[in-house]
């Protein structure tokens, strides 16, 4: 039995303490968890933790790991790399891939590929979430940078947070954007009966926990039912282009939290050939198609573009074809 020390990320607010260990702790379940809970293994900032609390950011959670020496066996998950040196890697993460470990998925991870691969960056930035700097949700594709070294990490970490990483986003909308530019300025925050969701507040109260959000929409082709358009995100807050892009009555399509009502009226005005692509998608329609940064040891500025997942191409090829009659 060994003692374990986490500090509760920003992200996490609001969290259920038993979600947050098994969450952080592939090796322990949910109901495992809750009982260490019970049982007053847990405290909180040094005090007992009572069973169904919920955790604030920069809180300290010790509890007795029984597991702690134990190295859990990793899955061996491919990656696809678009570059690679001695300091980090840019992937191109698959729609699907979970980033790191979280409450429903404790292993098969992004993060256990990269331990599997590059066991040495074990002690890279915080526990569970190893040379991640930014994350991408699970159902959206694309670019990411990875820190392979500590000193990489807290570079890449301060860009991030200085806001000097520029990530721009392909999204394929439900419904047609009259604006060619659309600036998108709403606080968002988690939901208060389901925190795993988020949502925009345009007018905040002061029980409610919200954080500046800002996100540049331009389009770039309309279809008849939908837009194509490019998001740039200057924060980065979660589900954050979701959010907005909903909030404006425009979500995401493809959407399984935030896009289900206009997608049951959407669906209605499409041919069945397009309503099947739809449904391919398996996620949002949302890929993270650019990525720029300075590198941590060079500063020489990198610039990386892939194309979106084949589901997503195919729904682009099909809403053109259809356009051009």
């Amino acid at each position: 039995m060994n003692d374990t020390v986490i500090e509760v990320h920003p992200d996490e607010a609001g969290m259920r303490l038993d979600a947050l260990i098994a969450g952080r702790n592939p090796d322990i379940t949910r109901s495992q968890a809750e009982k260490l809970v019970k049982s007053g293994g847990v405290s909180v900032d040094g005090r007992p933790a009572r069973p169904g609390r919920r955790v604030e950011p920069g809180e300290r959670v010790r509890f007795e790991h029984p597991t702690a020496d134990a190295t859990p066996a990793l899955p061996c998950l491919p990656l696809d790399v678009i570059f690679e040196d001695d300091s980090l890697l840019v992937i191109n993460k698959a729609q699907g891939l979970v980033v790191h470990p979280a409450p429903g998925h404790a292993s098969g991870t992004l993060v256990d590929a990269l331990l599997a691969r590059y066991p040495d960056m074990r002690s890279v930035g915080q526990e569970g979430r190893q040379g991640i700097v930014h994350r991408l949700d699970r159902d959206t594709s694309g670019l990411m940078v990875i820190a392979k070294t500590a000193a990489a990490y807290g570079e890449l970490a301060r860009q991030v947070r200085e806001r000097e990483v520029e990530r721009r986003y392909l999204a394929v909308t439900w419904g047609r954007l009259e604006e060619d530019v659309l600036w998108i300025e709403v606080p968002i925050a988690r939901k208060l009966h389901d925190p795993t969701r988020m949502a925009a507040v345009p007018r905040p109260g002061a029980d409610r926990k919200v954080k500046s959000a800002r996100t540049e929409v331009r389009v770039l082709e309309r279809f008849p039912w939908m837009t194509l358009v490019e998001a740039r995100i200057a924060t980065g807050r979660t589900h954050q282009i979701r959010v907005h892009l909903s909030h404006e009555g425009h979500p995401v399509v493809g959407d399984p939290v935030y896009g289900r009502r206009r997608a049951k009226e959407g669906k209605l005005s499409l041919d069945a050939a397009t309503v099947s692509l739809v449904e391919a998608l398996r996620g949002q329609a949302l890929h993270a198609q650019t990525l720029s940064f300075r590198h941590p040891l060079t500063a020489q500025t990198m610039t990386f573009s892939v194309p979106p997942p084949a589901a997503m191409a195919y729904l682009l090829a099909k809403l053109r074809r259809t356009a051009a009659g």
